[in-house]
């Protein structure tokens, strides 16, 4: 077998600690060296998927790959779990759908770890160094039986760890010293280094933590990251982490309802980030905010379930006052199924088979299908007659009467309907919004009298993952990061 290329490990105490804004950053930065940078994560858990070449990994190591200059590809995330319910993910493998896992099935993932490990060995063919995200805390040490995340990886693959801790959270000495002290003396002796995530003030008042956490641990420290403001900026990994940092004036008001089981909601990133735009994530248990010009009903993975939780919160109602005031409905892949007159589940694809009634605001069916489609785009906008970069991951198939005004074309394939009034519109569309030009021109057309024309999305993605990069060039010792690469075990 080939050499495979140095490799570093990010893990973290816990979950949220901002591994994949470090991983990123350090991908961009090593790459702004002239290394031939690849990121890699073992195990994802998320719904916010990105269609590439060859299936979907997770929306963050997508970003990623943008942030080391290459194409990113389902080596790069080779496992991703996509929840269903509280207890069920379906399992993607080398981007392909796998199954299904039940919680109660948690160590049968050790036999995922042979693709993990094919993957990882492909994706450093051509690499000059893997920058590698752990999931969660190799502190979860009743789970290290089945870990192909963070401590069984690390074991199976030889490389070496640096353990993230996010002061911000509070208790970031214990987490350190703690992790350490639960660790079994393999697995603590991968971790050579740790850095302080998240830090606000004078880092020098940290200066004691420091010294403590690296006498009672024997790690070294290389660096304590300050705050990263801009960090907003960059795809979101929650969906609580969307809102909307424009003020509650500004001219036109967006409204998206927080399901469940939200799916792809980077597609509300470039909305924003839209200077005239106030976007409002509506968390269970406050209603639809009955000033916003468009409501959104956002991806699922859950569709059905995702509908009767929108049903059981009452946002059907605030939905059917939206409208007869003369209000506009966006409905994105799952949020587009709900806005039929059904949805049907004859082979059981989330659950029991059967039908169920939609909220009928446009004339459409939808038959969930065991095939699932999941391919990068680029569509045709019909009333501009302007062009777009996008994606699909969706199960099923809408048609019906609203279908027949389909706003967008792929190909010669029409997609996506339109109400009769055209005020409810639904597309299998994601990531629509990231093209500028039709952005501005989709939201000047439903009002006229403000600019949209403030923001250059991929501009500014750019210039934050530089920014990132800049950040931790200034923080952390990068150059003692790539020899412990270096260095291996």
């Amino acid at each position: 077998m080939t050499k495979r290329p140095p490799a570093i490990m990010i893990q973290g105490t816990g979950s949220n600690v901002g591994k994949s804004l470090l991983v990123a950053g350090l991908c961009r930065l090593f790459a702004r060296r002239g290394l031939r940078v690849r990121p890699f994560k073992p195990q994802n858990m998320s719904n916010n998927a990105a269609a590439v070449e060859g299936g979907e990994i997770g929306r963050a190591q997508a970003l990623q790959a943008r942030a080391a200059n290459v194409t990113p590809n389902v080596h790069m995330n080779p496992v991703l779990l996509k929840p269903e319910t509280d207890r069920r993910s379906q399992i993607i493998v080398q981007g392909q759908r796998f199954g299904h896992l039940e919680a109660s099935g948690y160590r049968d993932r050790r036999t995922l770890l042979p693709f993990v490990l094919d993957s990882f060995h492909t994706l450093g063919a051509d690499a000059d160094l893997i920058v590698i995200e752990g999931a969660g805390s190799p502190a979860e040490t009743n789970l290290r039986d089945g870990d192909i995340a963070n401590m069984g990886f690390a074991t199976a693959a030889q490389v070496p760890v640096v353990l993230a801790g996010d002061i911000d959270r509070g208790g970031v000495i214990a987490s350190l010293v703690g992790t350490h002290a639960v660790l079994e003396p393999g697995d603590r002796g991968l971790v050579r280094a740790f850095l302080i995530n998240k830090f606000r003030g004078d880092p020098t008042l940290f200066n004691d933590g420091i010294t403590t956490i690296e006498r009672m641990t024997e790690w070294p420290s290389l660096g304590v990251v300050p705050w990263f403001r801009a960090a907003h900026k960059l795809p979101a990994e929650d969906a609580l982490d969307i809102a909307s940092d424009s003020g509650a004036d500004a001219a036109f008001k967006i409204a998206v309802p927080i399901l469940p089981r939200i799916a792809n909601f980077d597609d509300l990133d470039p909305l924003k980030l839209e200077p005239s735009i106030a976007l409002t994530m509506a968390p269970p248990g406050s209603p639809l905010p009955q000033n916003a010009d468009l409501i959104i009903l956002p991806g699922s993975k859950a569709t059905i379930a995702d509908l009767a939780f929108l049903r059981a919160q009452g946002w059907d109602l605030d939905l059917a006052v939206h409208v007869r005031r003369g209000g506009r409905v966006l409905g994105l892949c799952g949020g587009y199924q709900m806005l039929g007159r059904a949805i049907s589940d004859p082979a059981g694809v989330e659950g029991s088979p059967g039908t169920v009634e939609g909220l009928g605001l446009l004339d459409v069916e939808t038959v969930l299908t065991v095939d699932k489609t999941v391919r990068p785009v680029t569509a045709r906008h019909e009333a501009t007659g302007l062009d777009l970069a996008a994606y699909e991951i969706h199960l099923g198939r809408t048609d019906g009467p609203d279908a027949g005004r389909a706003p967008f074309t792929i190909g010669n394939e029409a997609e996506g309907a339109v109400s009769t009034d055209g005020r409810i519109m639904g597309t299998y569309l994601h990531g629509l919004f990231t093209t500028d030009a039709f952005r501005q021109a989709f939201l000047r057309k439903l009002s006229p009298g403000v600019a949209f024309d403030g923001l250059n999305y991929e501009a500014e993605v750019e210039g934050t993952l530089d920014a990132l990069a800049a950040h931790l060039e200034t923080h952390l010792d990068a150059d003692r990061i790539l020899a412990i690469a270096r260095a291996g075990i």
